[in-house]
């Protein structure tokens, strides 16, 4: 087997921009870009901020988002901020005393002993003004805007200006409306995910949670699987129900499939789920990478014209059961963009190659992949974080 590149990275690349039809997307690769993006986005608001975050992590980062969401409403800005109980567990009220005594709206998405207690609120929302708005993979932590050689998570974050803003704006408001309601039905919450429409445009707002069937966002990624020629994808935990692994096999049998998953992690069982499913994709043809200089938590997928971006991994947590949003920018020259950055990443990984994953796959390593596999699927990632499965 390589070893892996022993290439110094200081940075995760320059902030670009693209526009697809009225809308304006620019795509935030570096740590801090990313974070000057988000700190500019409050600064500027004037009439409204809407925040959503899963981990809103006690360090340096979080206190700069808490001031700068009191110093807007110290301007008059309505602030509303809704964090996951279960991701922010550590966000004690005494940290966020400050915000009711600057009018800030802020509540959480609590975990219950019920149906609800292992859904997660796994979105990443800001929206200024109903104009502007930011979504991705990133957390309010330290973590997330440092640097490759600061061992952050190597994210991405993506800016809008533009109409698709008025869906995530809707989408807020009732998300904000059920989440304050202590009488709230999970139903309910379900109800608006099941029949959420991202209309008719090449630009489309799509959510996941737990529904009765596939919810808008499983379902539209499972069409253009099912359809697609071309696949690249950037993404931090890659644990797909078989269907959805088999129409990925099939693309990359006709066409060209690279992957780029993990190599670090802060949860080894994540890695050894996905690495359970090379064998299978590597003898149809697929190209997989594992990204070195630092933790991955990117989530990109590039499916022949269309750009899907947000908060969903690709794995059964994501897929169906924790809420998530992704947007789906379907055009052919934000595509090959796309395409030129998951290429831009292939000096920085170790090529799997059928060779050095039979060298790697010994029985004992299987079935240490085959039992993360089983817990990733099954049980929440704060708890198989906690596990030595050796990986």
């Amino acid at each position: 087997m390589s070893g892996p590149v022993a290439r110094d990275r200081n940075d995760d690349g320059a902030s670009f921009s693209a526009k697809v039809g009225d809308d304006a997307f620019t795509v935030h690769p570096s740590g801090p870009e990313r974070l000057a993006a988000l700190l500019d986005l409050i600064a500027g608001a004037r009439e409204t901020l809407d925040l959503t975050f899963y981990i809103f992590e006690a360090d340096a980062v979080r206190t700069r988002v808490r001031d700068a969401l009191i110093a807007a409403a110290g301007r008059g800005v309505r602030v509303r901020l809704i964090v996951d109980g279960f991701g922010s567990s550590d966000a004690h009220d005494d940290f966020f005393a400050q915000f009711d005594e600057a009018g800030v709206d802020f509540c959480r998405f609590s975990a219950r002993w019920s149906v609800r207690y292992l859904i997660r609120n796994h979105q990443k929302i800001v929206i200024a003004d109903g104009r502007r708005a930011m979504i991705g993979g990133f957390n309010v932590a330290n973590a997330y805007f440092a640097p490759p050689g600061g061992d952050g998570w190597h994210d991405l974050g993506m800016t809008i200006a533009g109409p698709a803003v008025a869906p995530l704006q809707h989408y807020y408001d009732k998300l904000h409306d059920w989440t304050h309601n202590p009488k709230a039905q999970w139903r309910t919450i379900r109800r608006i995910i099941r029949n959420w429409d991202p209309g008719p445009g090449k630009v489309g707002l799509l959510l996941g949670g737990p529904t009765n069937r596939l919810s808008p966002w499983a379902r539209a990624v499972s069409r253009d699987l099912r359809q697609g020629e071309r696949l690249d994808m950037i993404m931090a935990y890659f644990s797909p129900a078989q269907s959805l692994l088999r129409r990925i096999g099939r693309i990359a049998r006709k066409g060209e499939t690279r992957l780029v998953m993990a190599a670090k992690s802060d949860n080894g069982a994540t890695i050894g789920a996905t690495r359970l499913l090379y064998g299978f994709l590597l003898r149809r043809g697929a190209q997989i990478y594992e990204y070195q200089p630092c933790k991955l938590h990117t989530k990109l997928i590039v499916l022949d014209d269309a750009v899907y971006i947000g908060s969903a991994n690709f794995d059964m947590r994501s897929l169906y059961i924790n809420a998530e949003i992704m947007l789906r920018i379907e055009d052919a020259a934000f595509a090959t963009r796309m395409r030129a950055y998951v290429a831009s990443h292939f000096d920085d990984c170790e090529r799997i190659t059928r060779e050095s994953h039979r060298q790697r796959a010994t029985p004992l390593t299987r079935l240490r992949w085959a039992l993360s596999w089983f817990l990733v699927t099954v049980v929440d990632y704060t708890v198989t974080r906690r596990l030595n499965l050796g990986l």
